[in-house]
């Protein structure tokens, strides 16, 4: 009885939420003088980054998640579900789920917006992708495939905060929404399944990527320059690295984050 009062709460205060928080200008790319406003990248010259993303340590347990406040989630997870915090790869060094974008470099070149949507699915009472990057003014959909009540719930410091209310009834048409302003990175929550827990990259290029289950991520199509480039973890942080393309070219870089002691959550 307690967890559908709380259903029918969420849904009432969500529905009835308008877009709230603040909207303010956020600058992630400075502005070299070789690239003049609204310039477009040359595709005959461009080069490309790849990399790894390694764990110093060993990678910790994730903590089990337990799912009995909702017959209906326990019921989508045949087996024992697991928080997806630090998530190493089968040889325990790899690191997924980490988000490489380019910070600084890109001056003031312009690149046309896709016309794609990003989508986020809440799936077995899951957020999929748990990472993801999406551009600035590009529309997000978000979907809910289960038959239960959920909510996904914005929290950004450089946009309007959202908290949308789907309750799990076939034919709900996705709902979507846009992030105006580049920030890294914006978190999700579920309002009704609290270890529901989602990040996204809202940037104002196309030259972001992350980093899949060998640690392996690859940003193509980058013009010559010096760019800083950001690898970034819900857990470990961030670090970043300098990297001169010339035209044509292809660089390879890693990072490494220190492996936290404990089991995470």
């Amino acid at each position: 009885m307690r967890l559908r009062q709380c259903w029918v709460y969420v849904l009432a205060v969500a529905m009835a939420a308008a877009a709230c928080g603040g909207s303010k200008e956020a600058s992630n790319t400075s502005q070299p003088a070789n690239a003049p406003a609204g310039q477009k990248i040359d595709p005959a010259t461009v080069g490309d980054v790849k990399g790894t993303v390694t764990l110093d340590g060993a990678a910790p347990k994730n903590a089990e998640i337990k799912m009995n406040a909702d017959p209906v989630c326990v019921k989508e997870n045949k087996d024992p579900q697991f928080f997806e915090t630090v998530m190493a790869g089968s040889d325990g060094k790899s690191l997924a789920n980490v988000f490489v974008y380019v910070k600084d470099g890109l001056g003031s070149y312009a690149f046309d917006m896709p016309t794609d949507k990003v989508t986020i699915d809440q799936k077995q009472c899951r957020y999929h992708p748990h990472v993801f990057g999406i551009r600035a003014g590009q529309t997000l959909e978000i979907v809910n495939s289960d038959p239960t009540l959920h909510n996904i719930h914005a929290l950004p410091k450089n946009n309007p905060e959202f908290n949308i209310a789907q309750p799990g009834t076939a034919g709900i048409p996705p709902m979507t929404r846009k992030f105006d302003n580049p920030e890294i990175m914006v978190p999700f929550k579920c309002d009704v399944h609290g270890w529901m827990n989602a990040y996204v990259g809202v940037v104002a290029h196309p030259f972001f990527a992350v980093t899949d289950k060998d640690g392996k991520f690859e940003l193509k199509g980058l013009p010559a320059g010096t760019y800083t480039i950001e690898a970034w973890h819900e857990k470990l942080g961030a670090t970043t690295q300098s990297v001169t393309l010339a035209a044509k070219d292809s660089k390879e870089i890693s990072f490494t984050f220190k492996a936290p002691a404990a089991p995470t959550n």
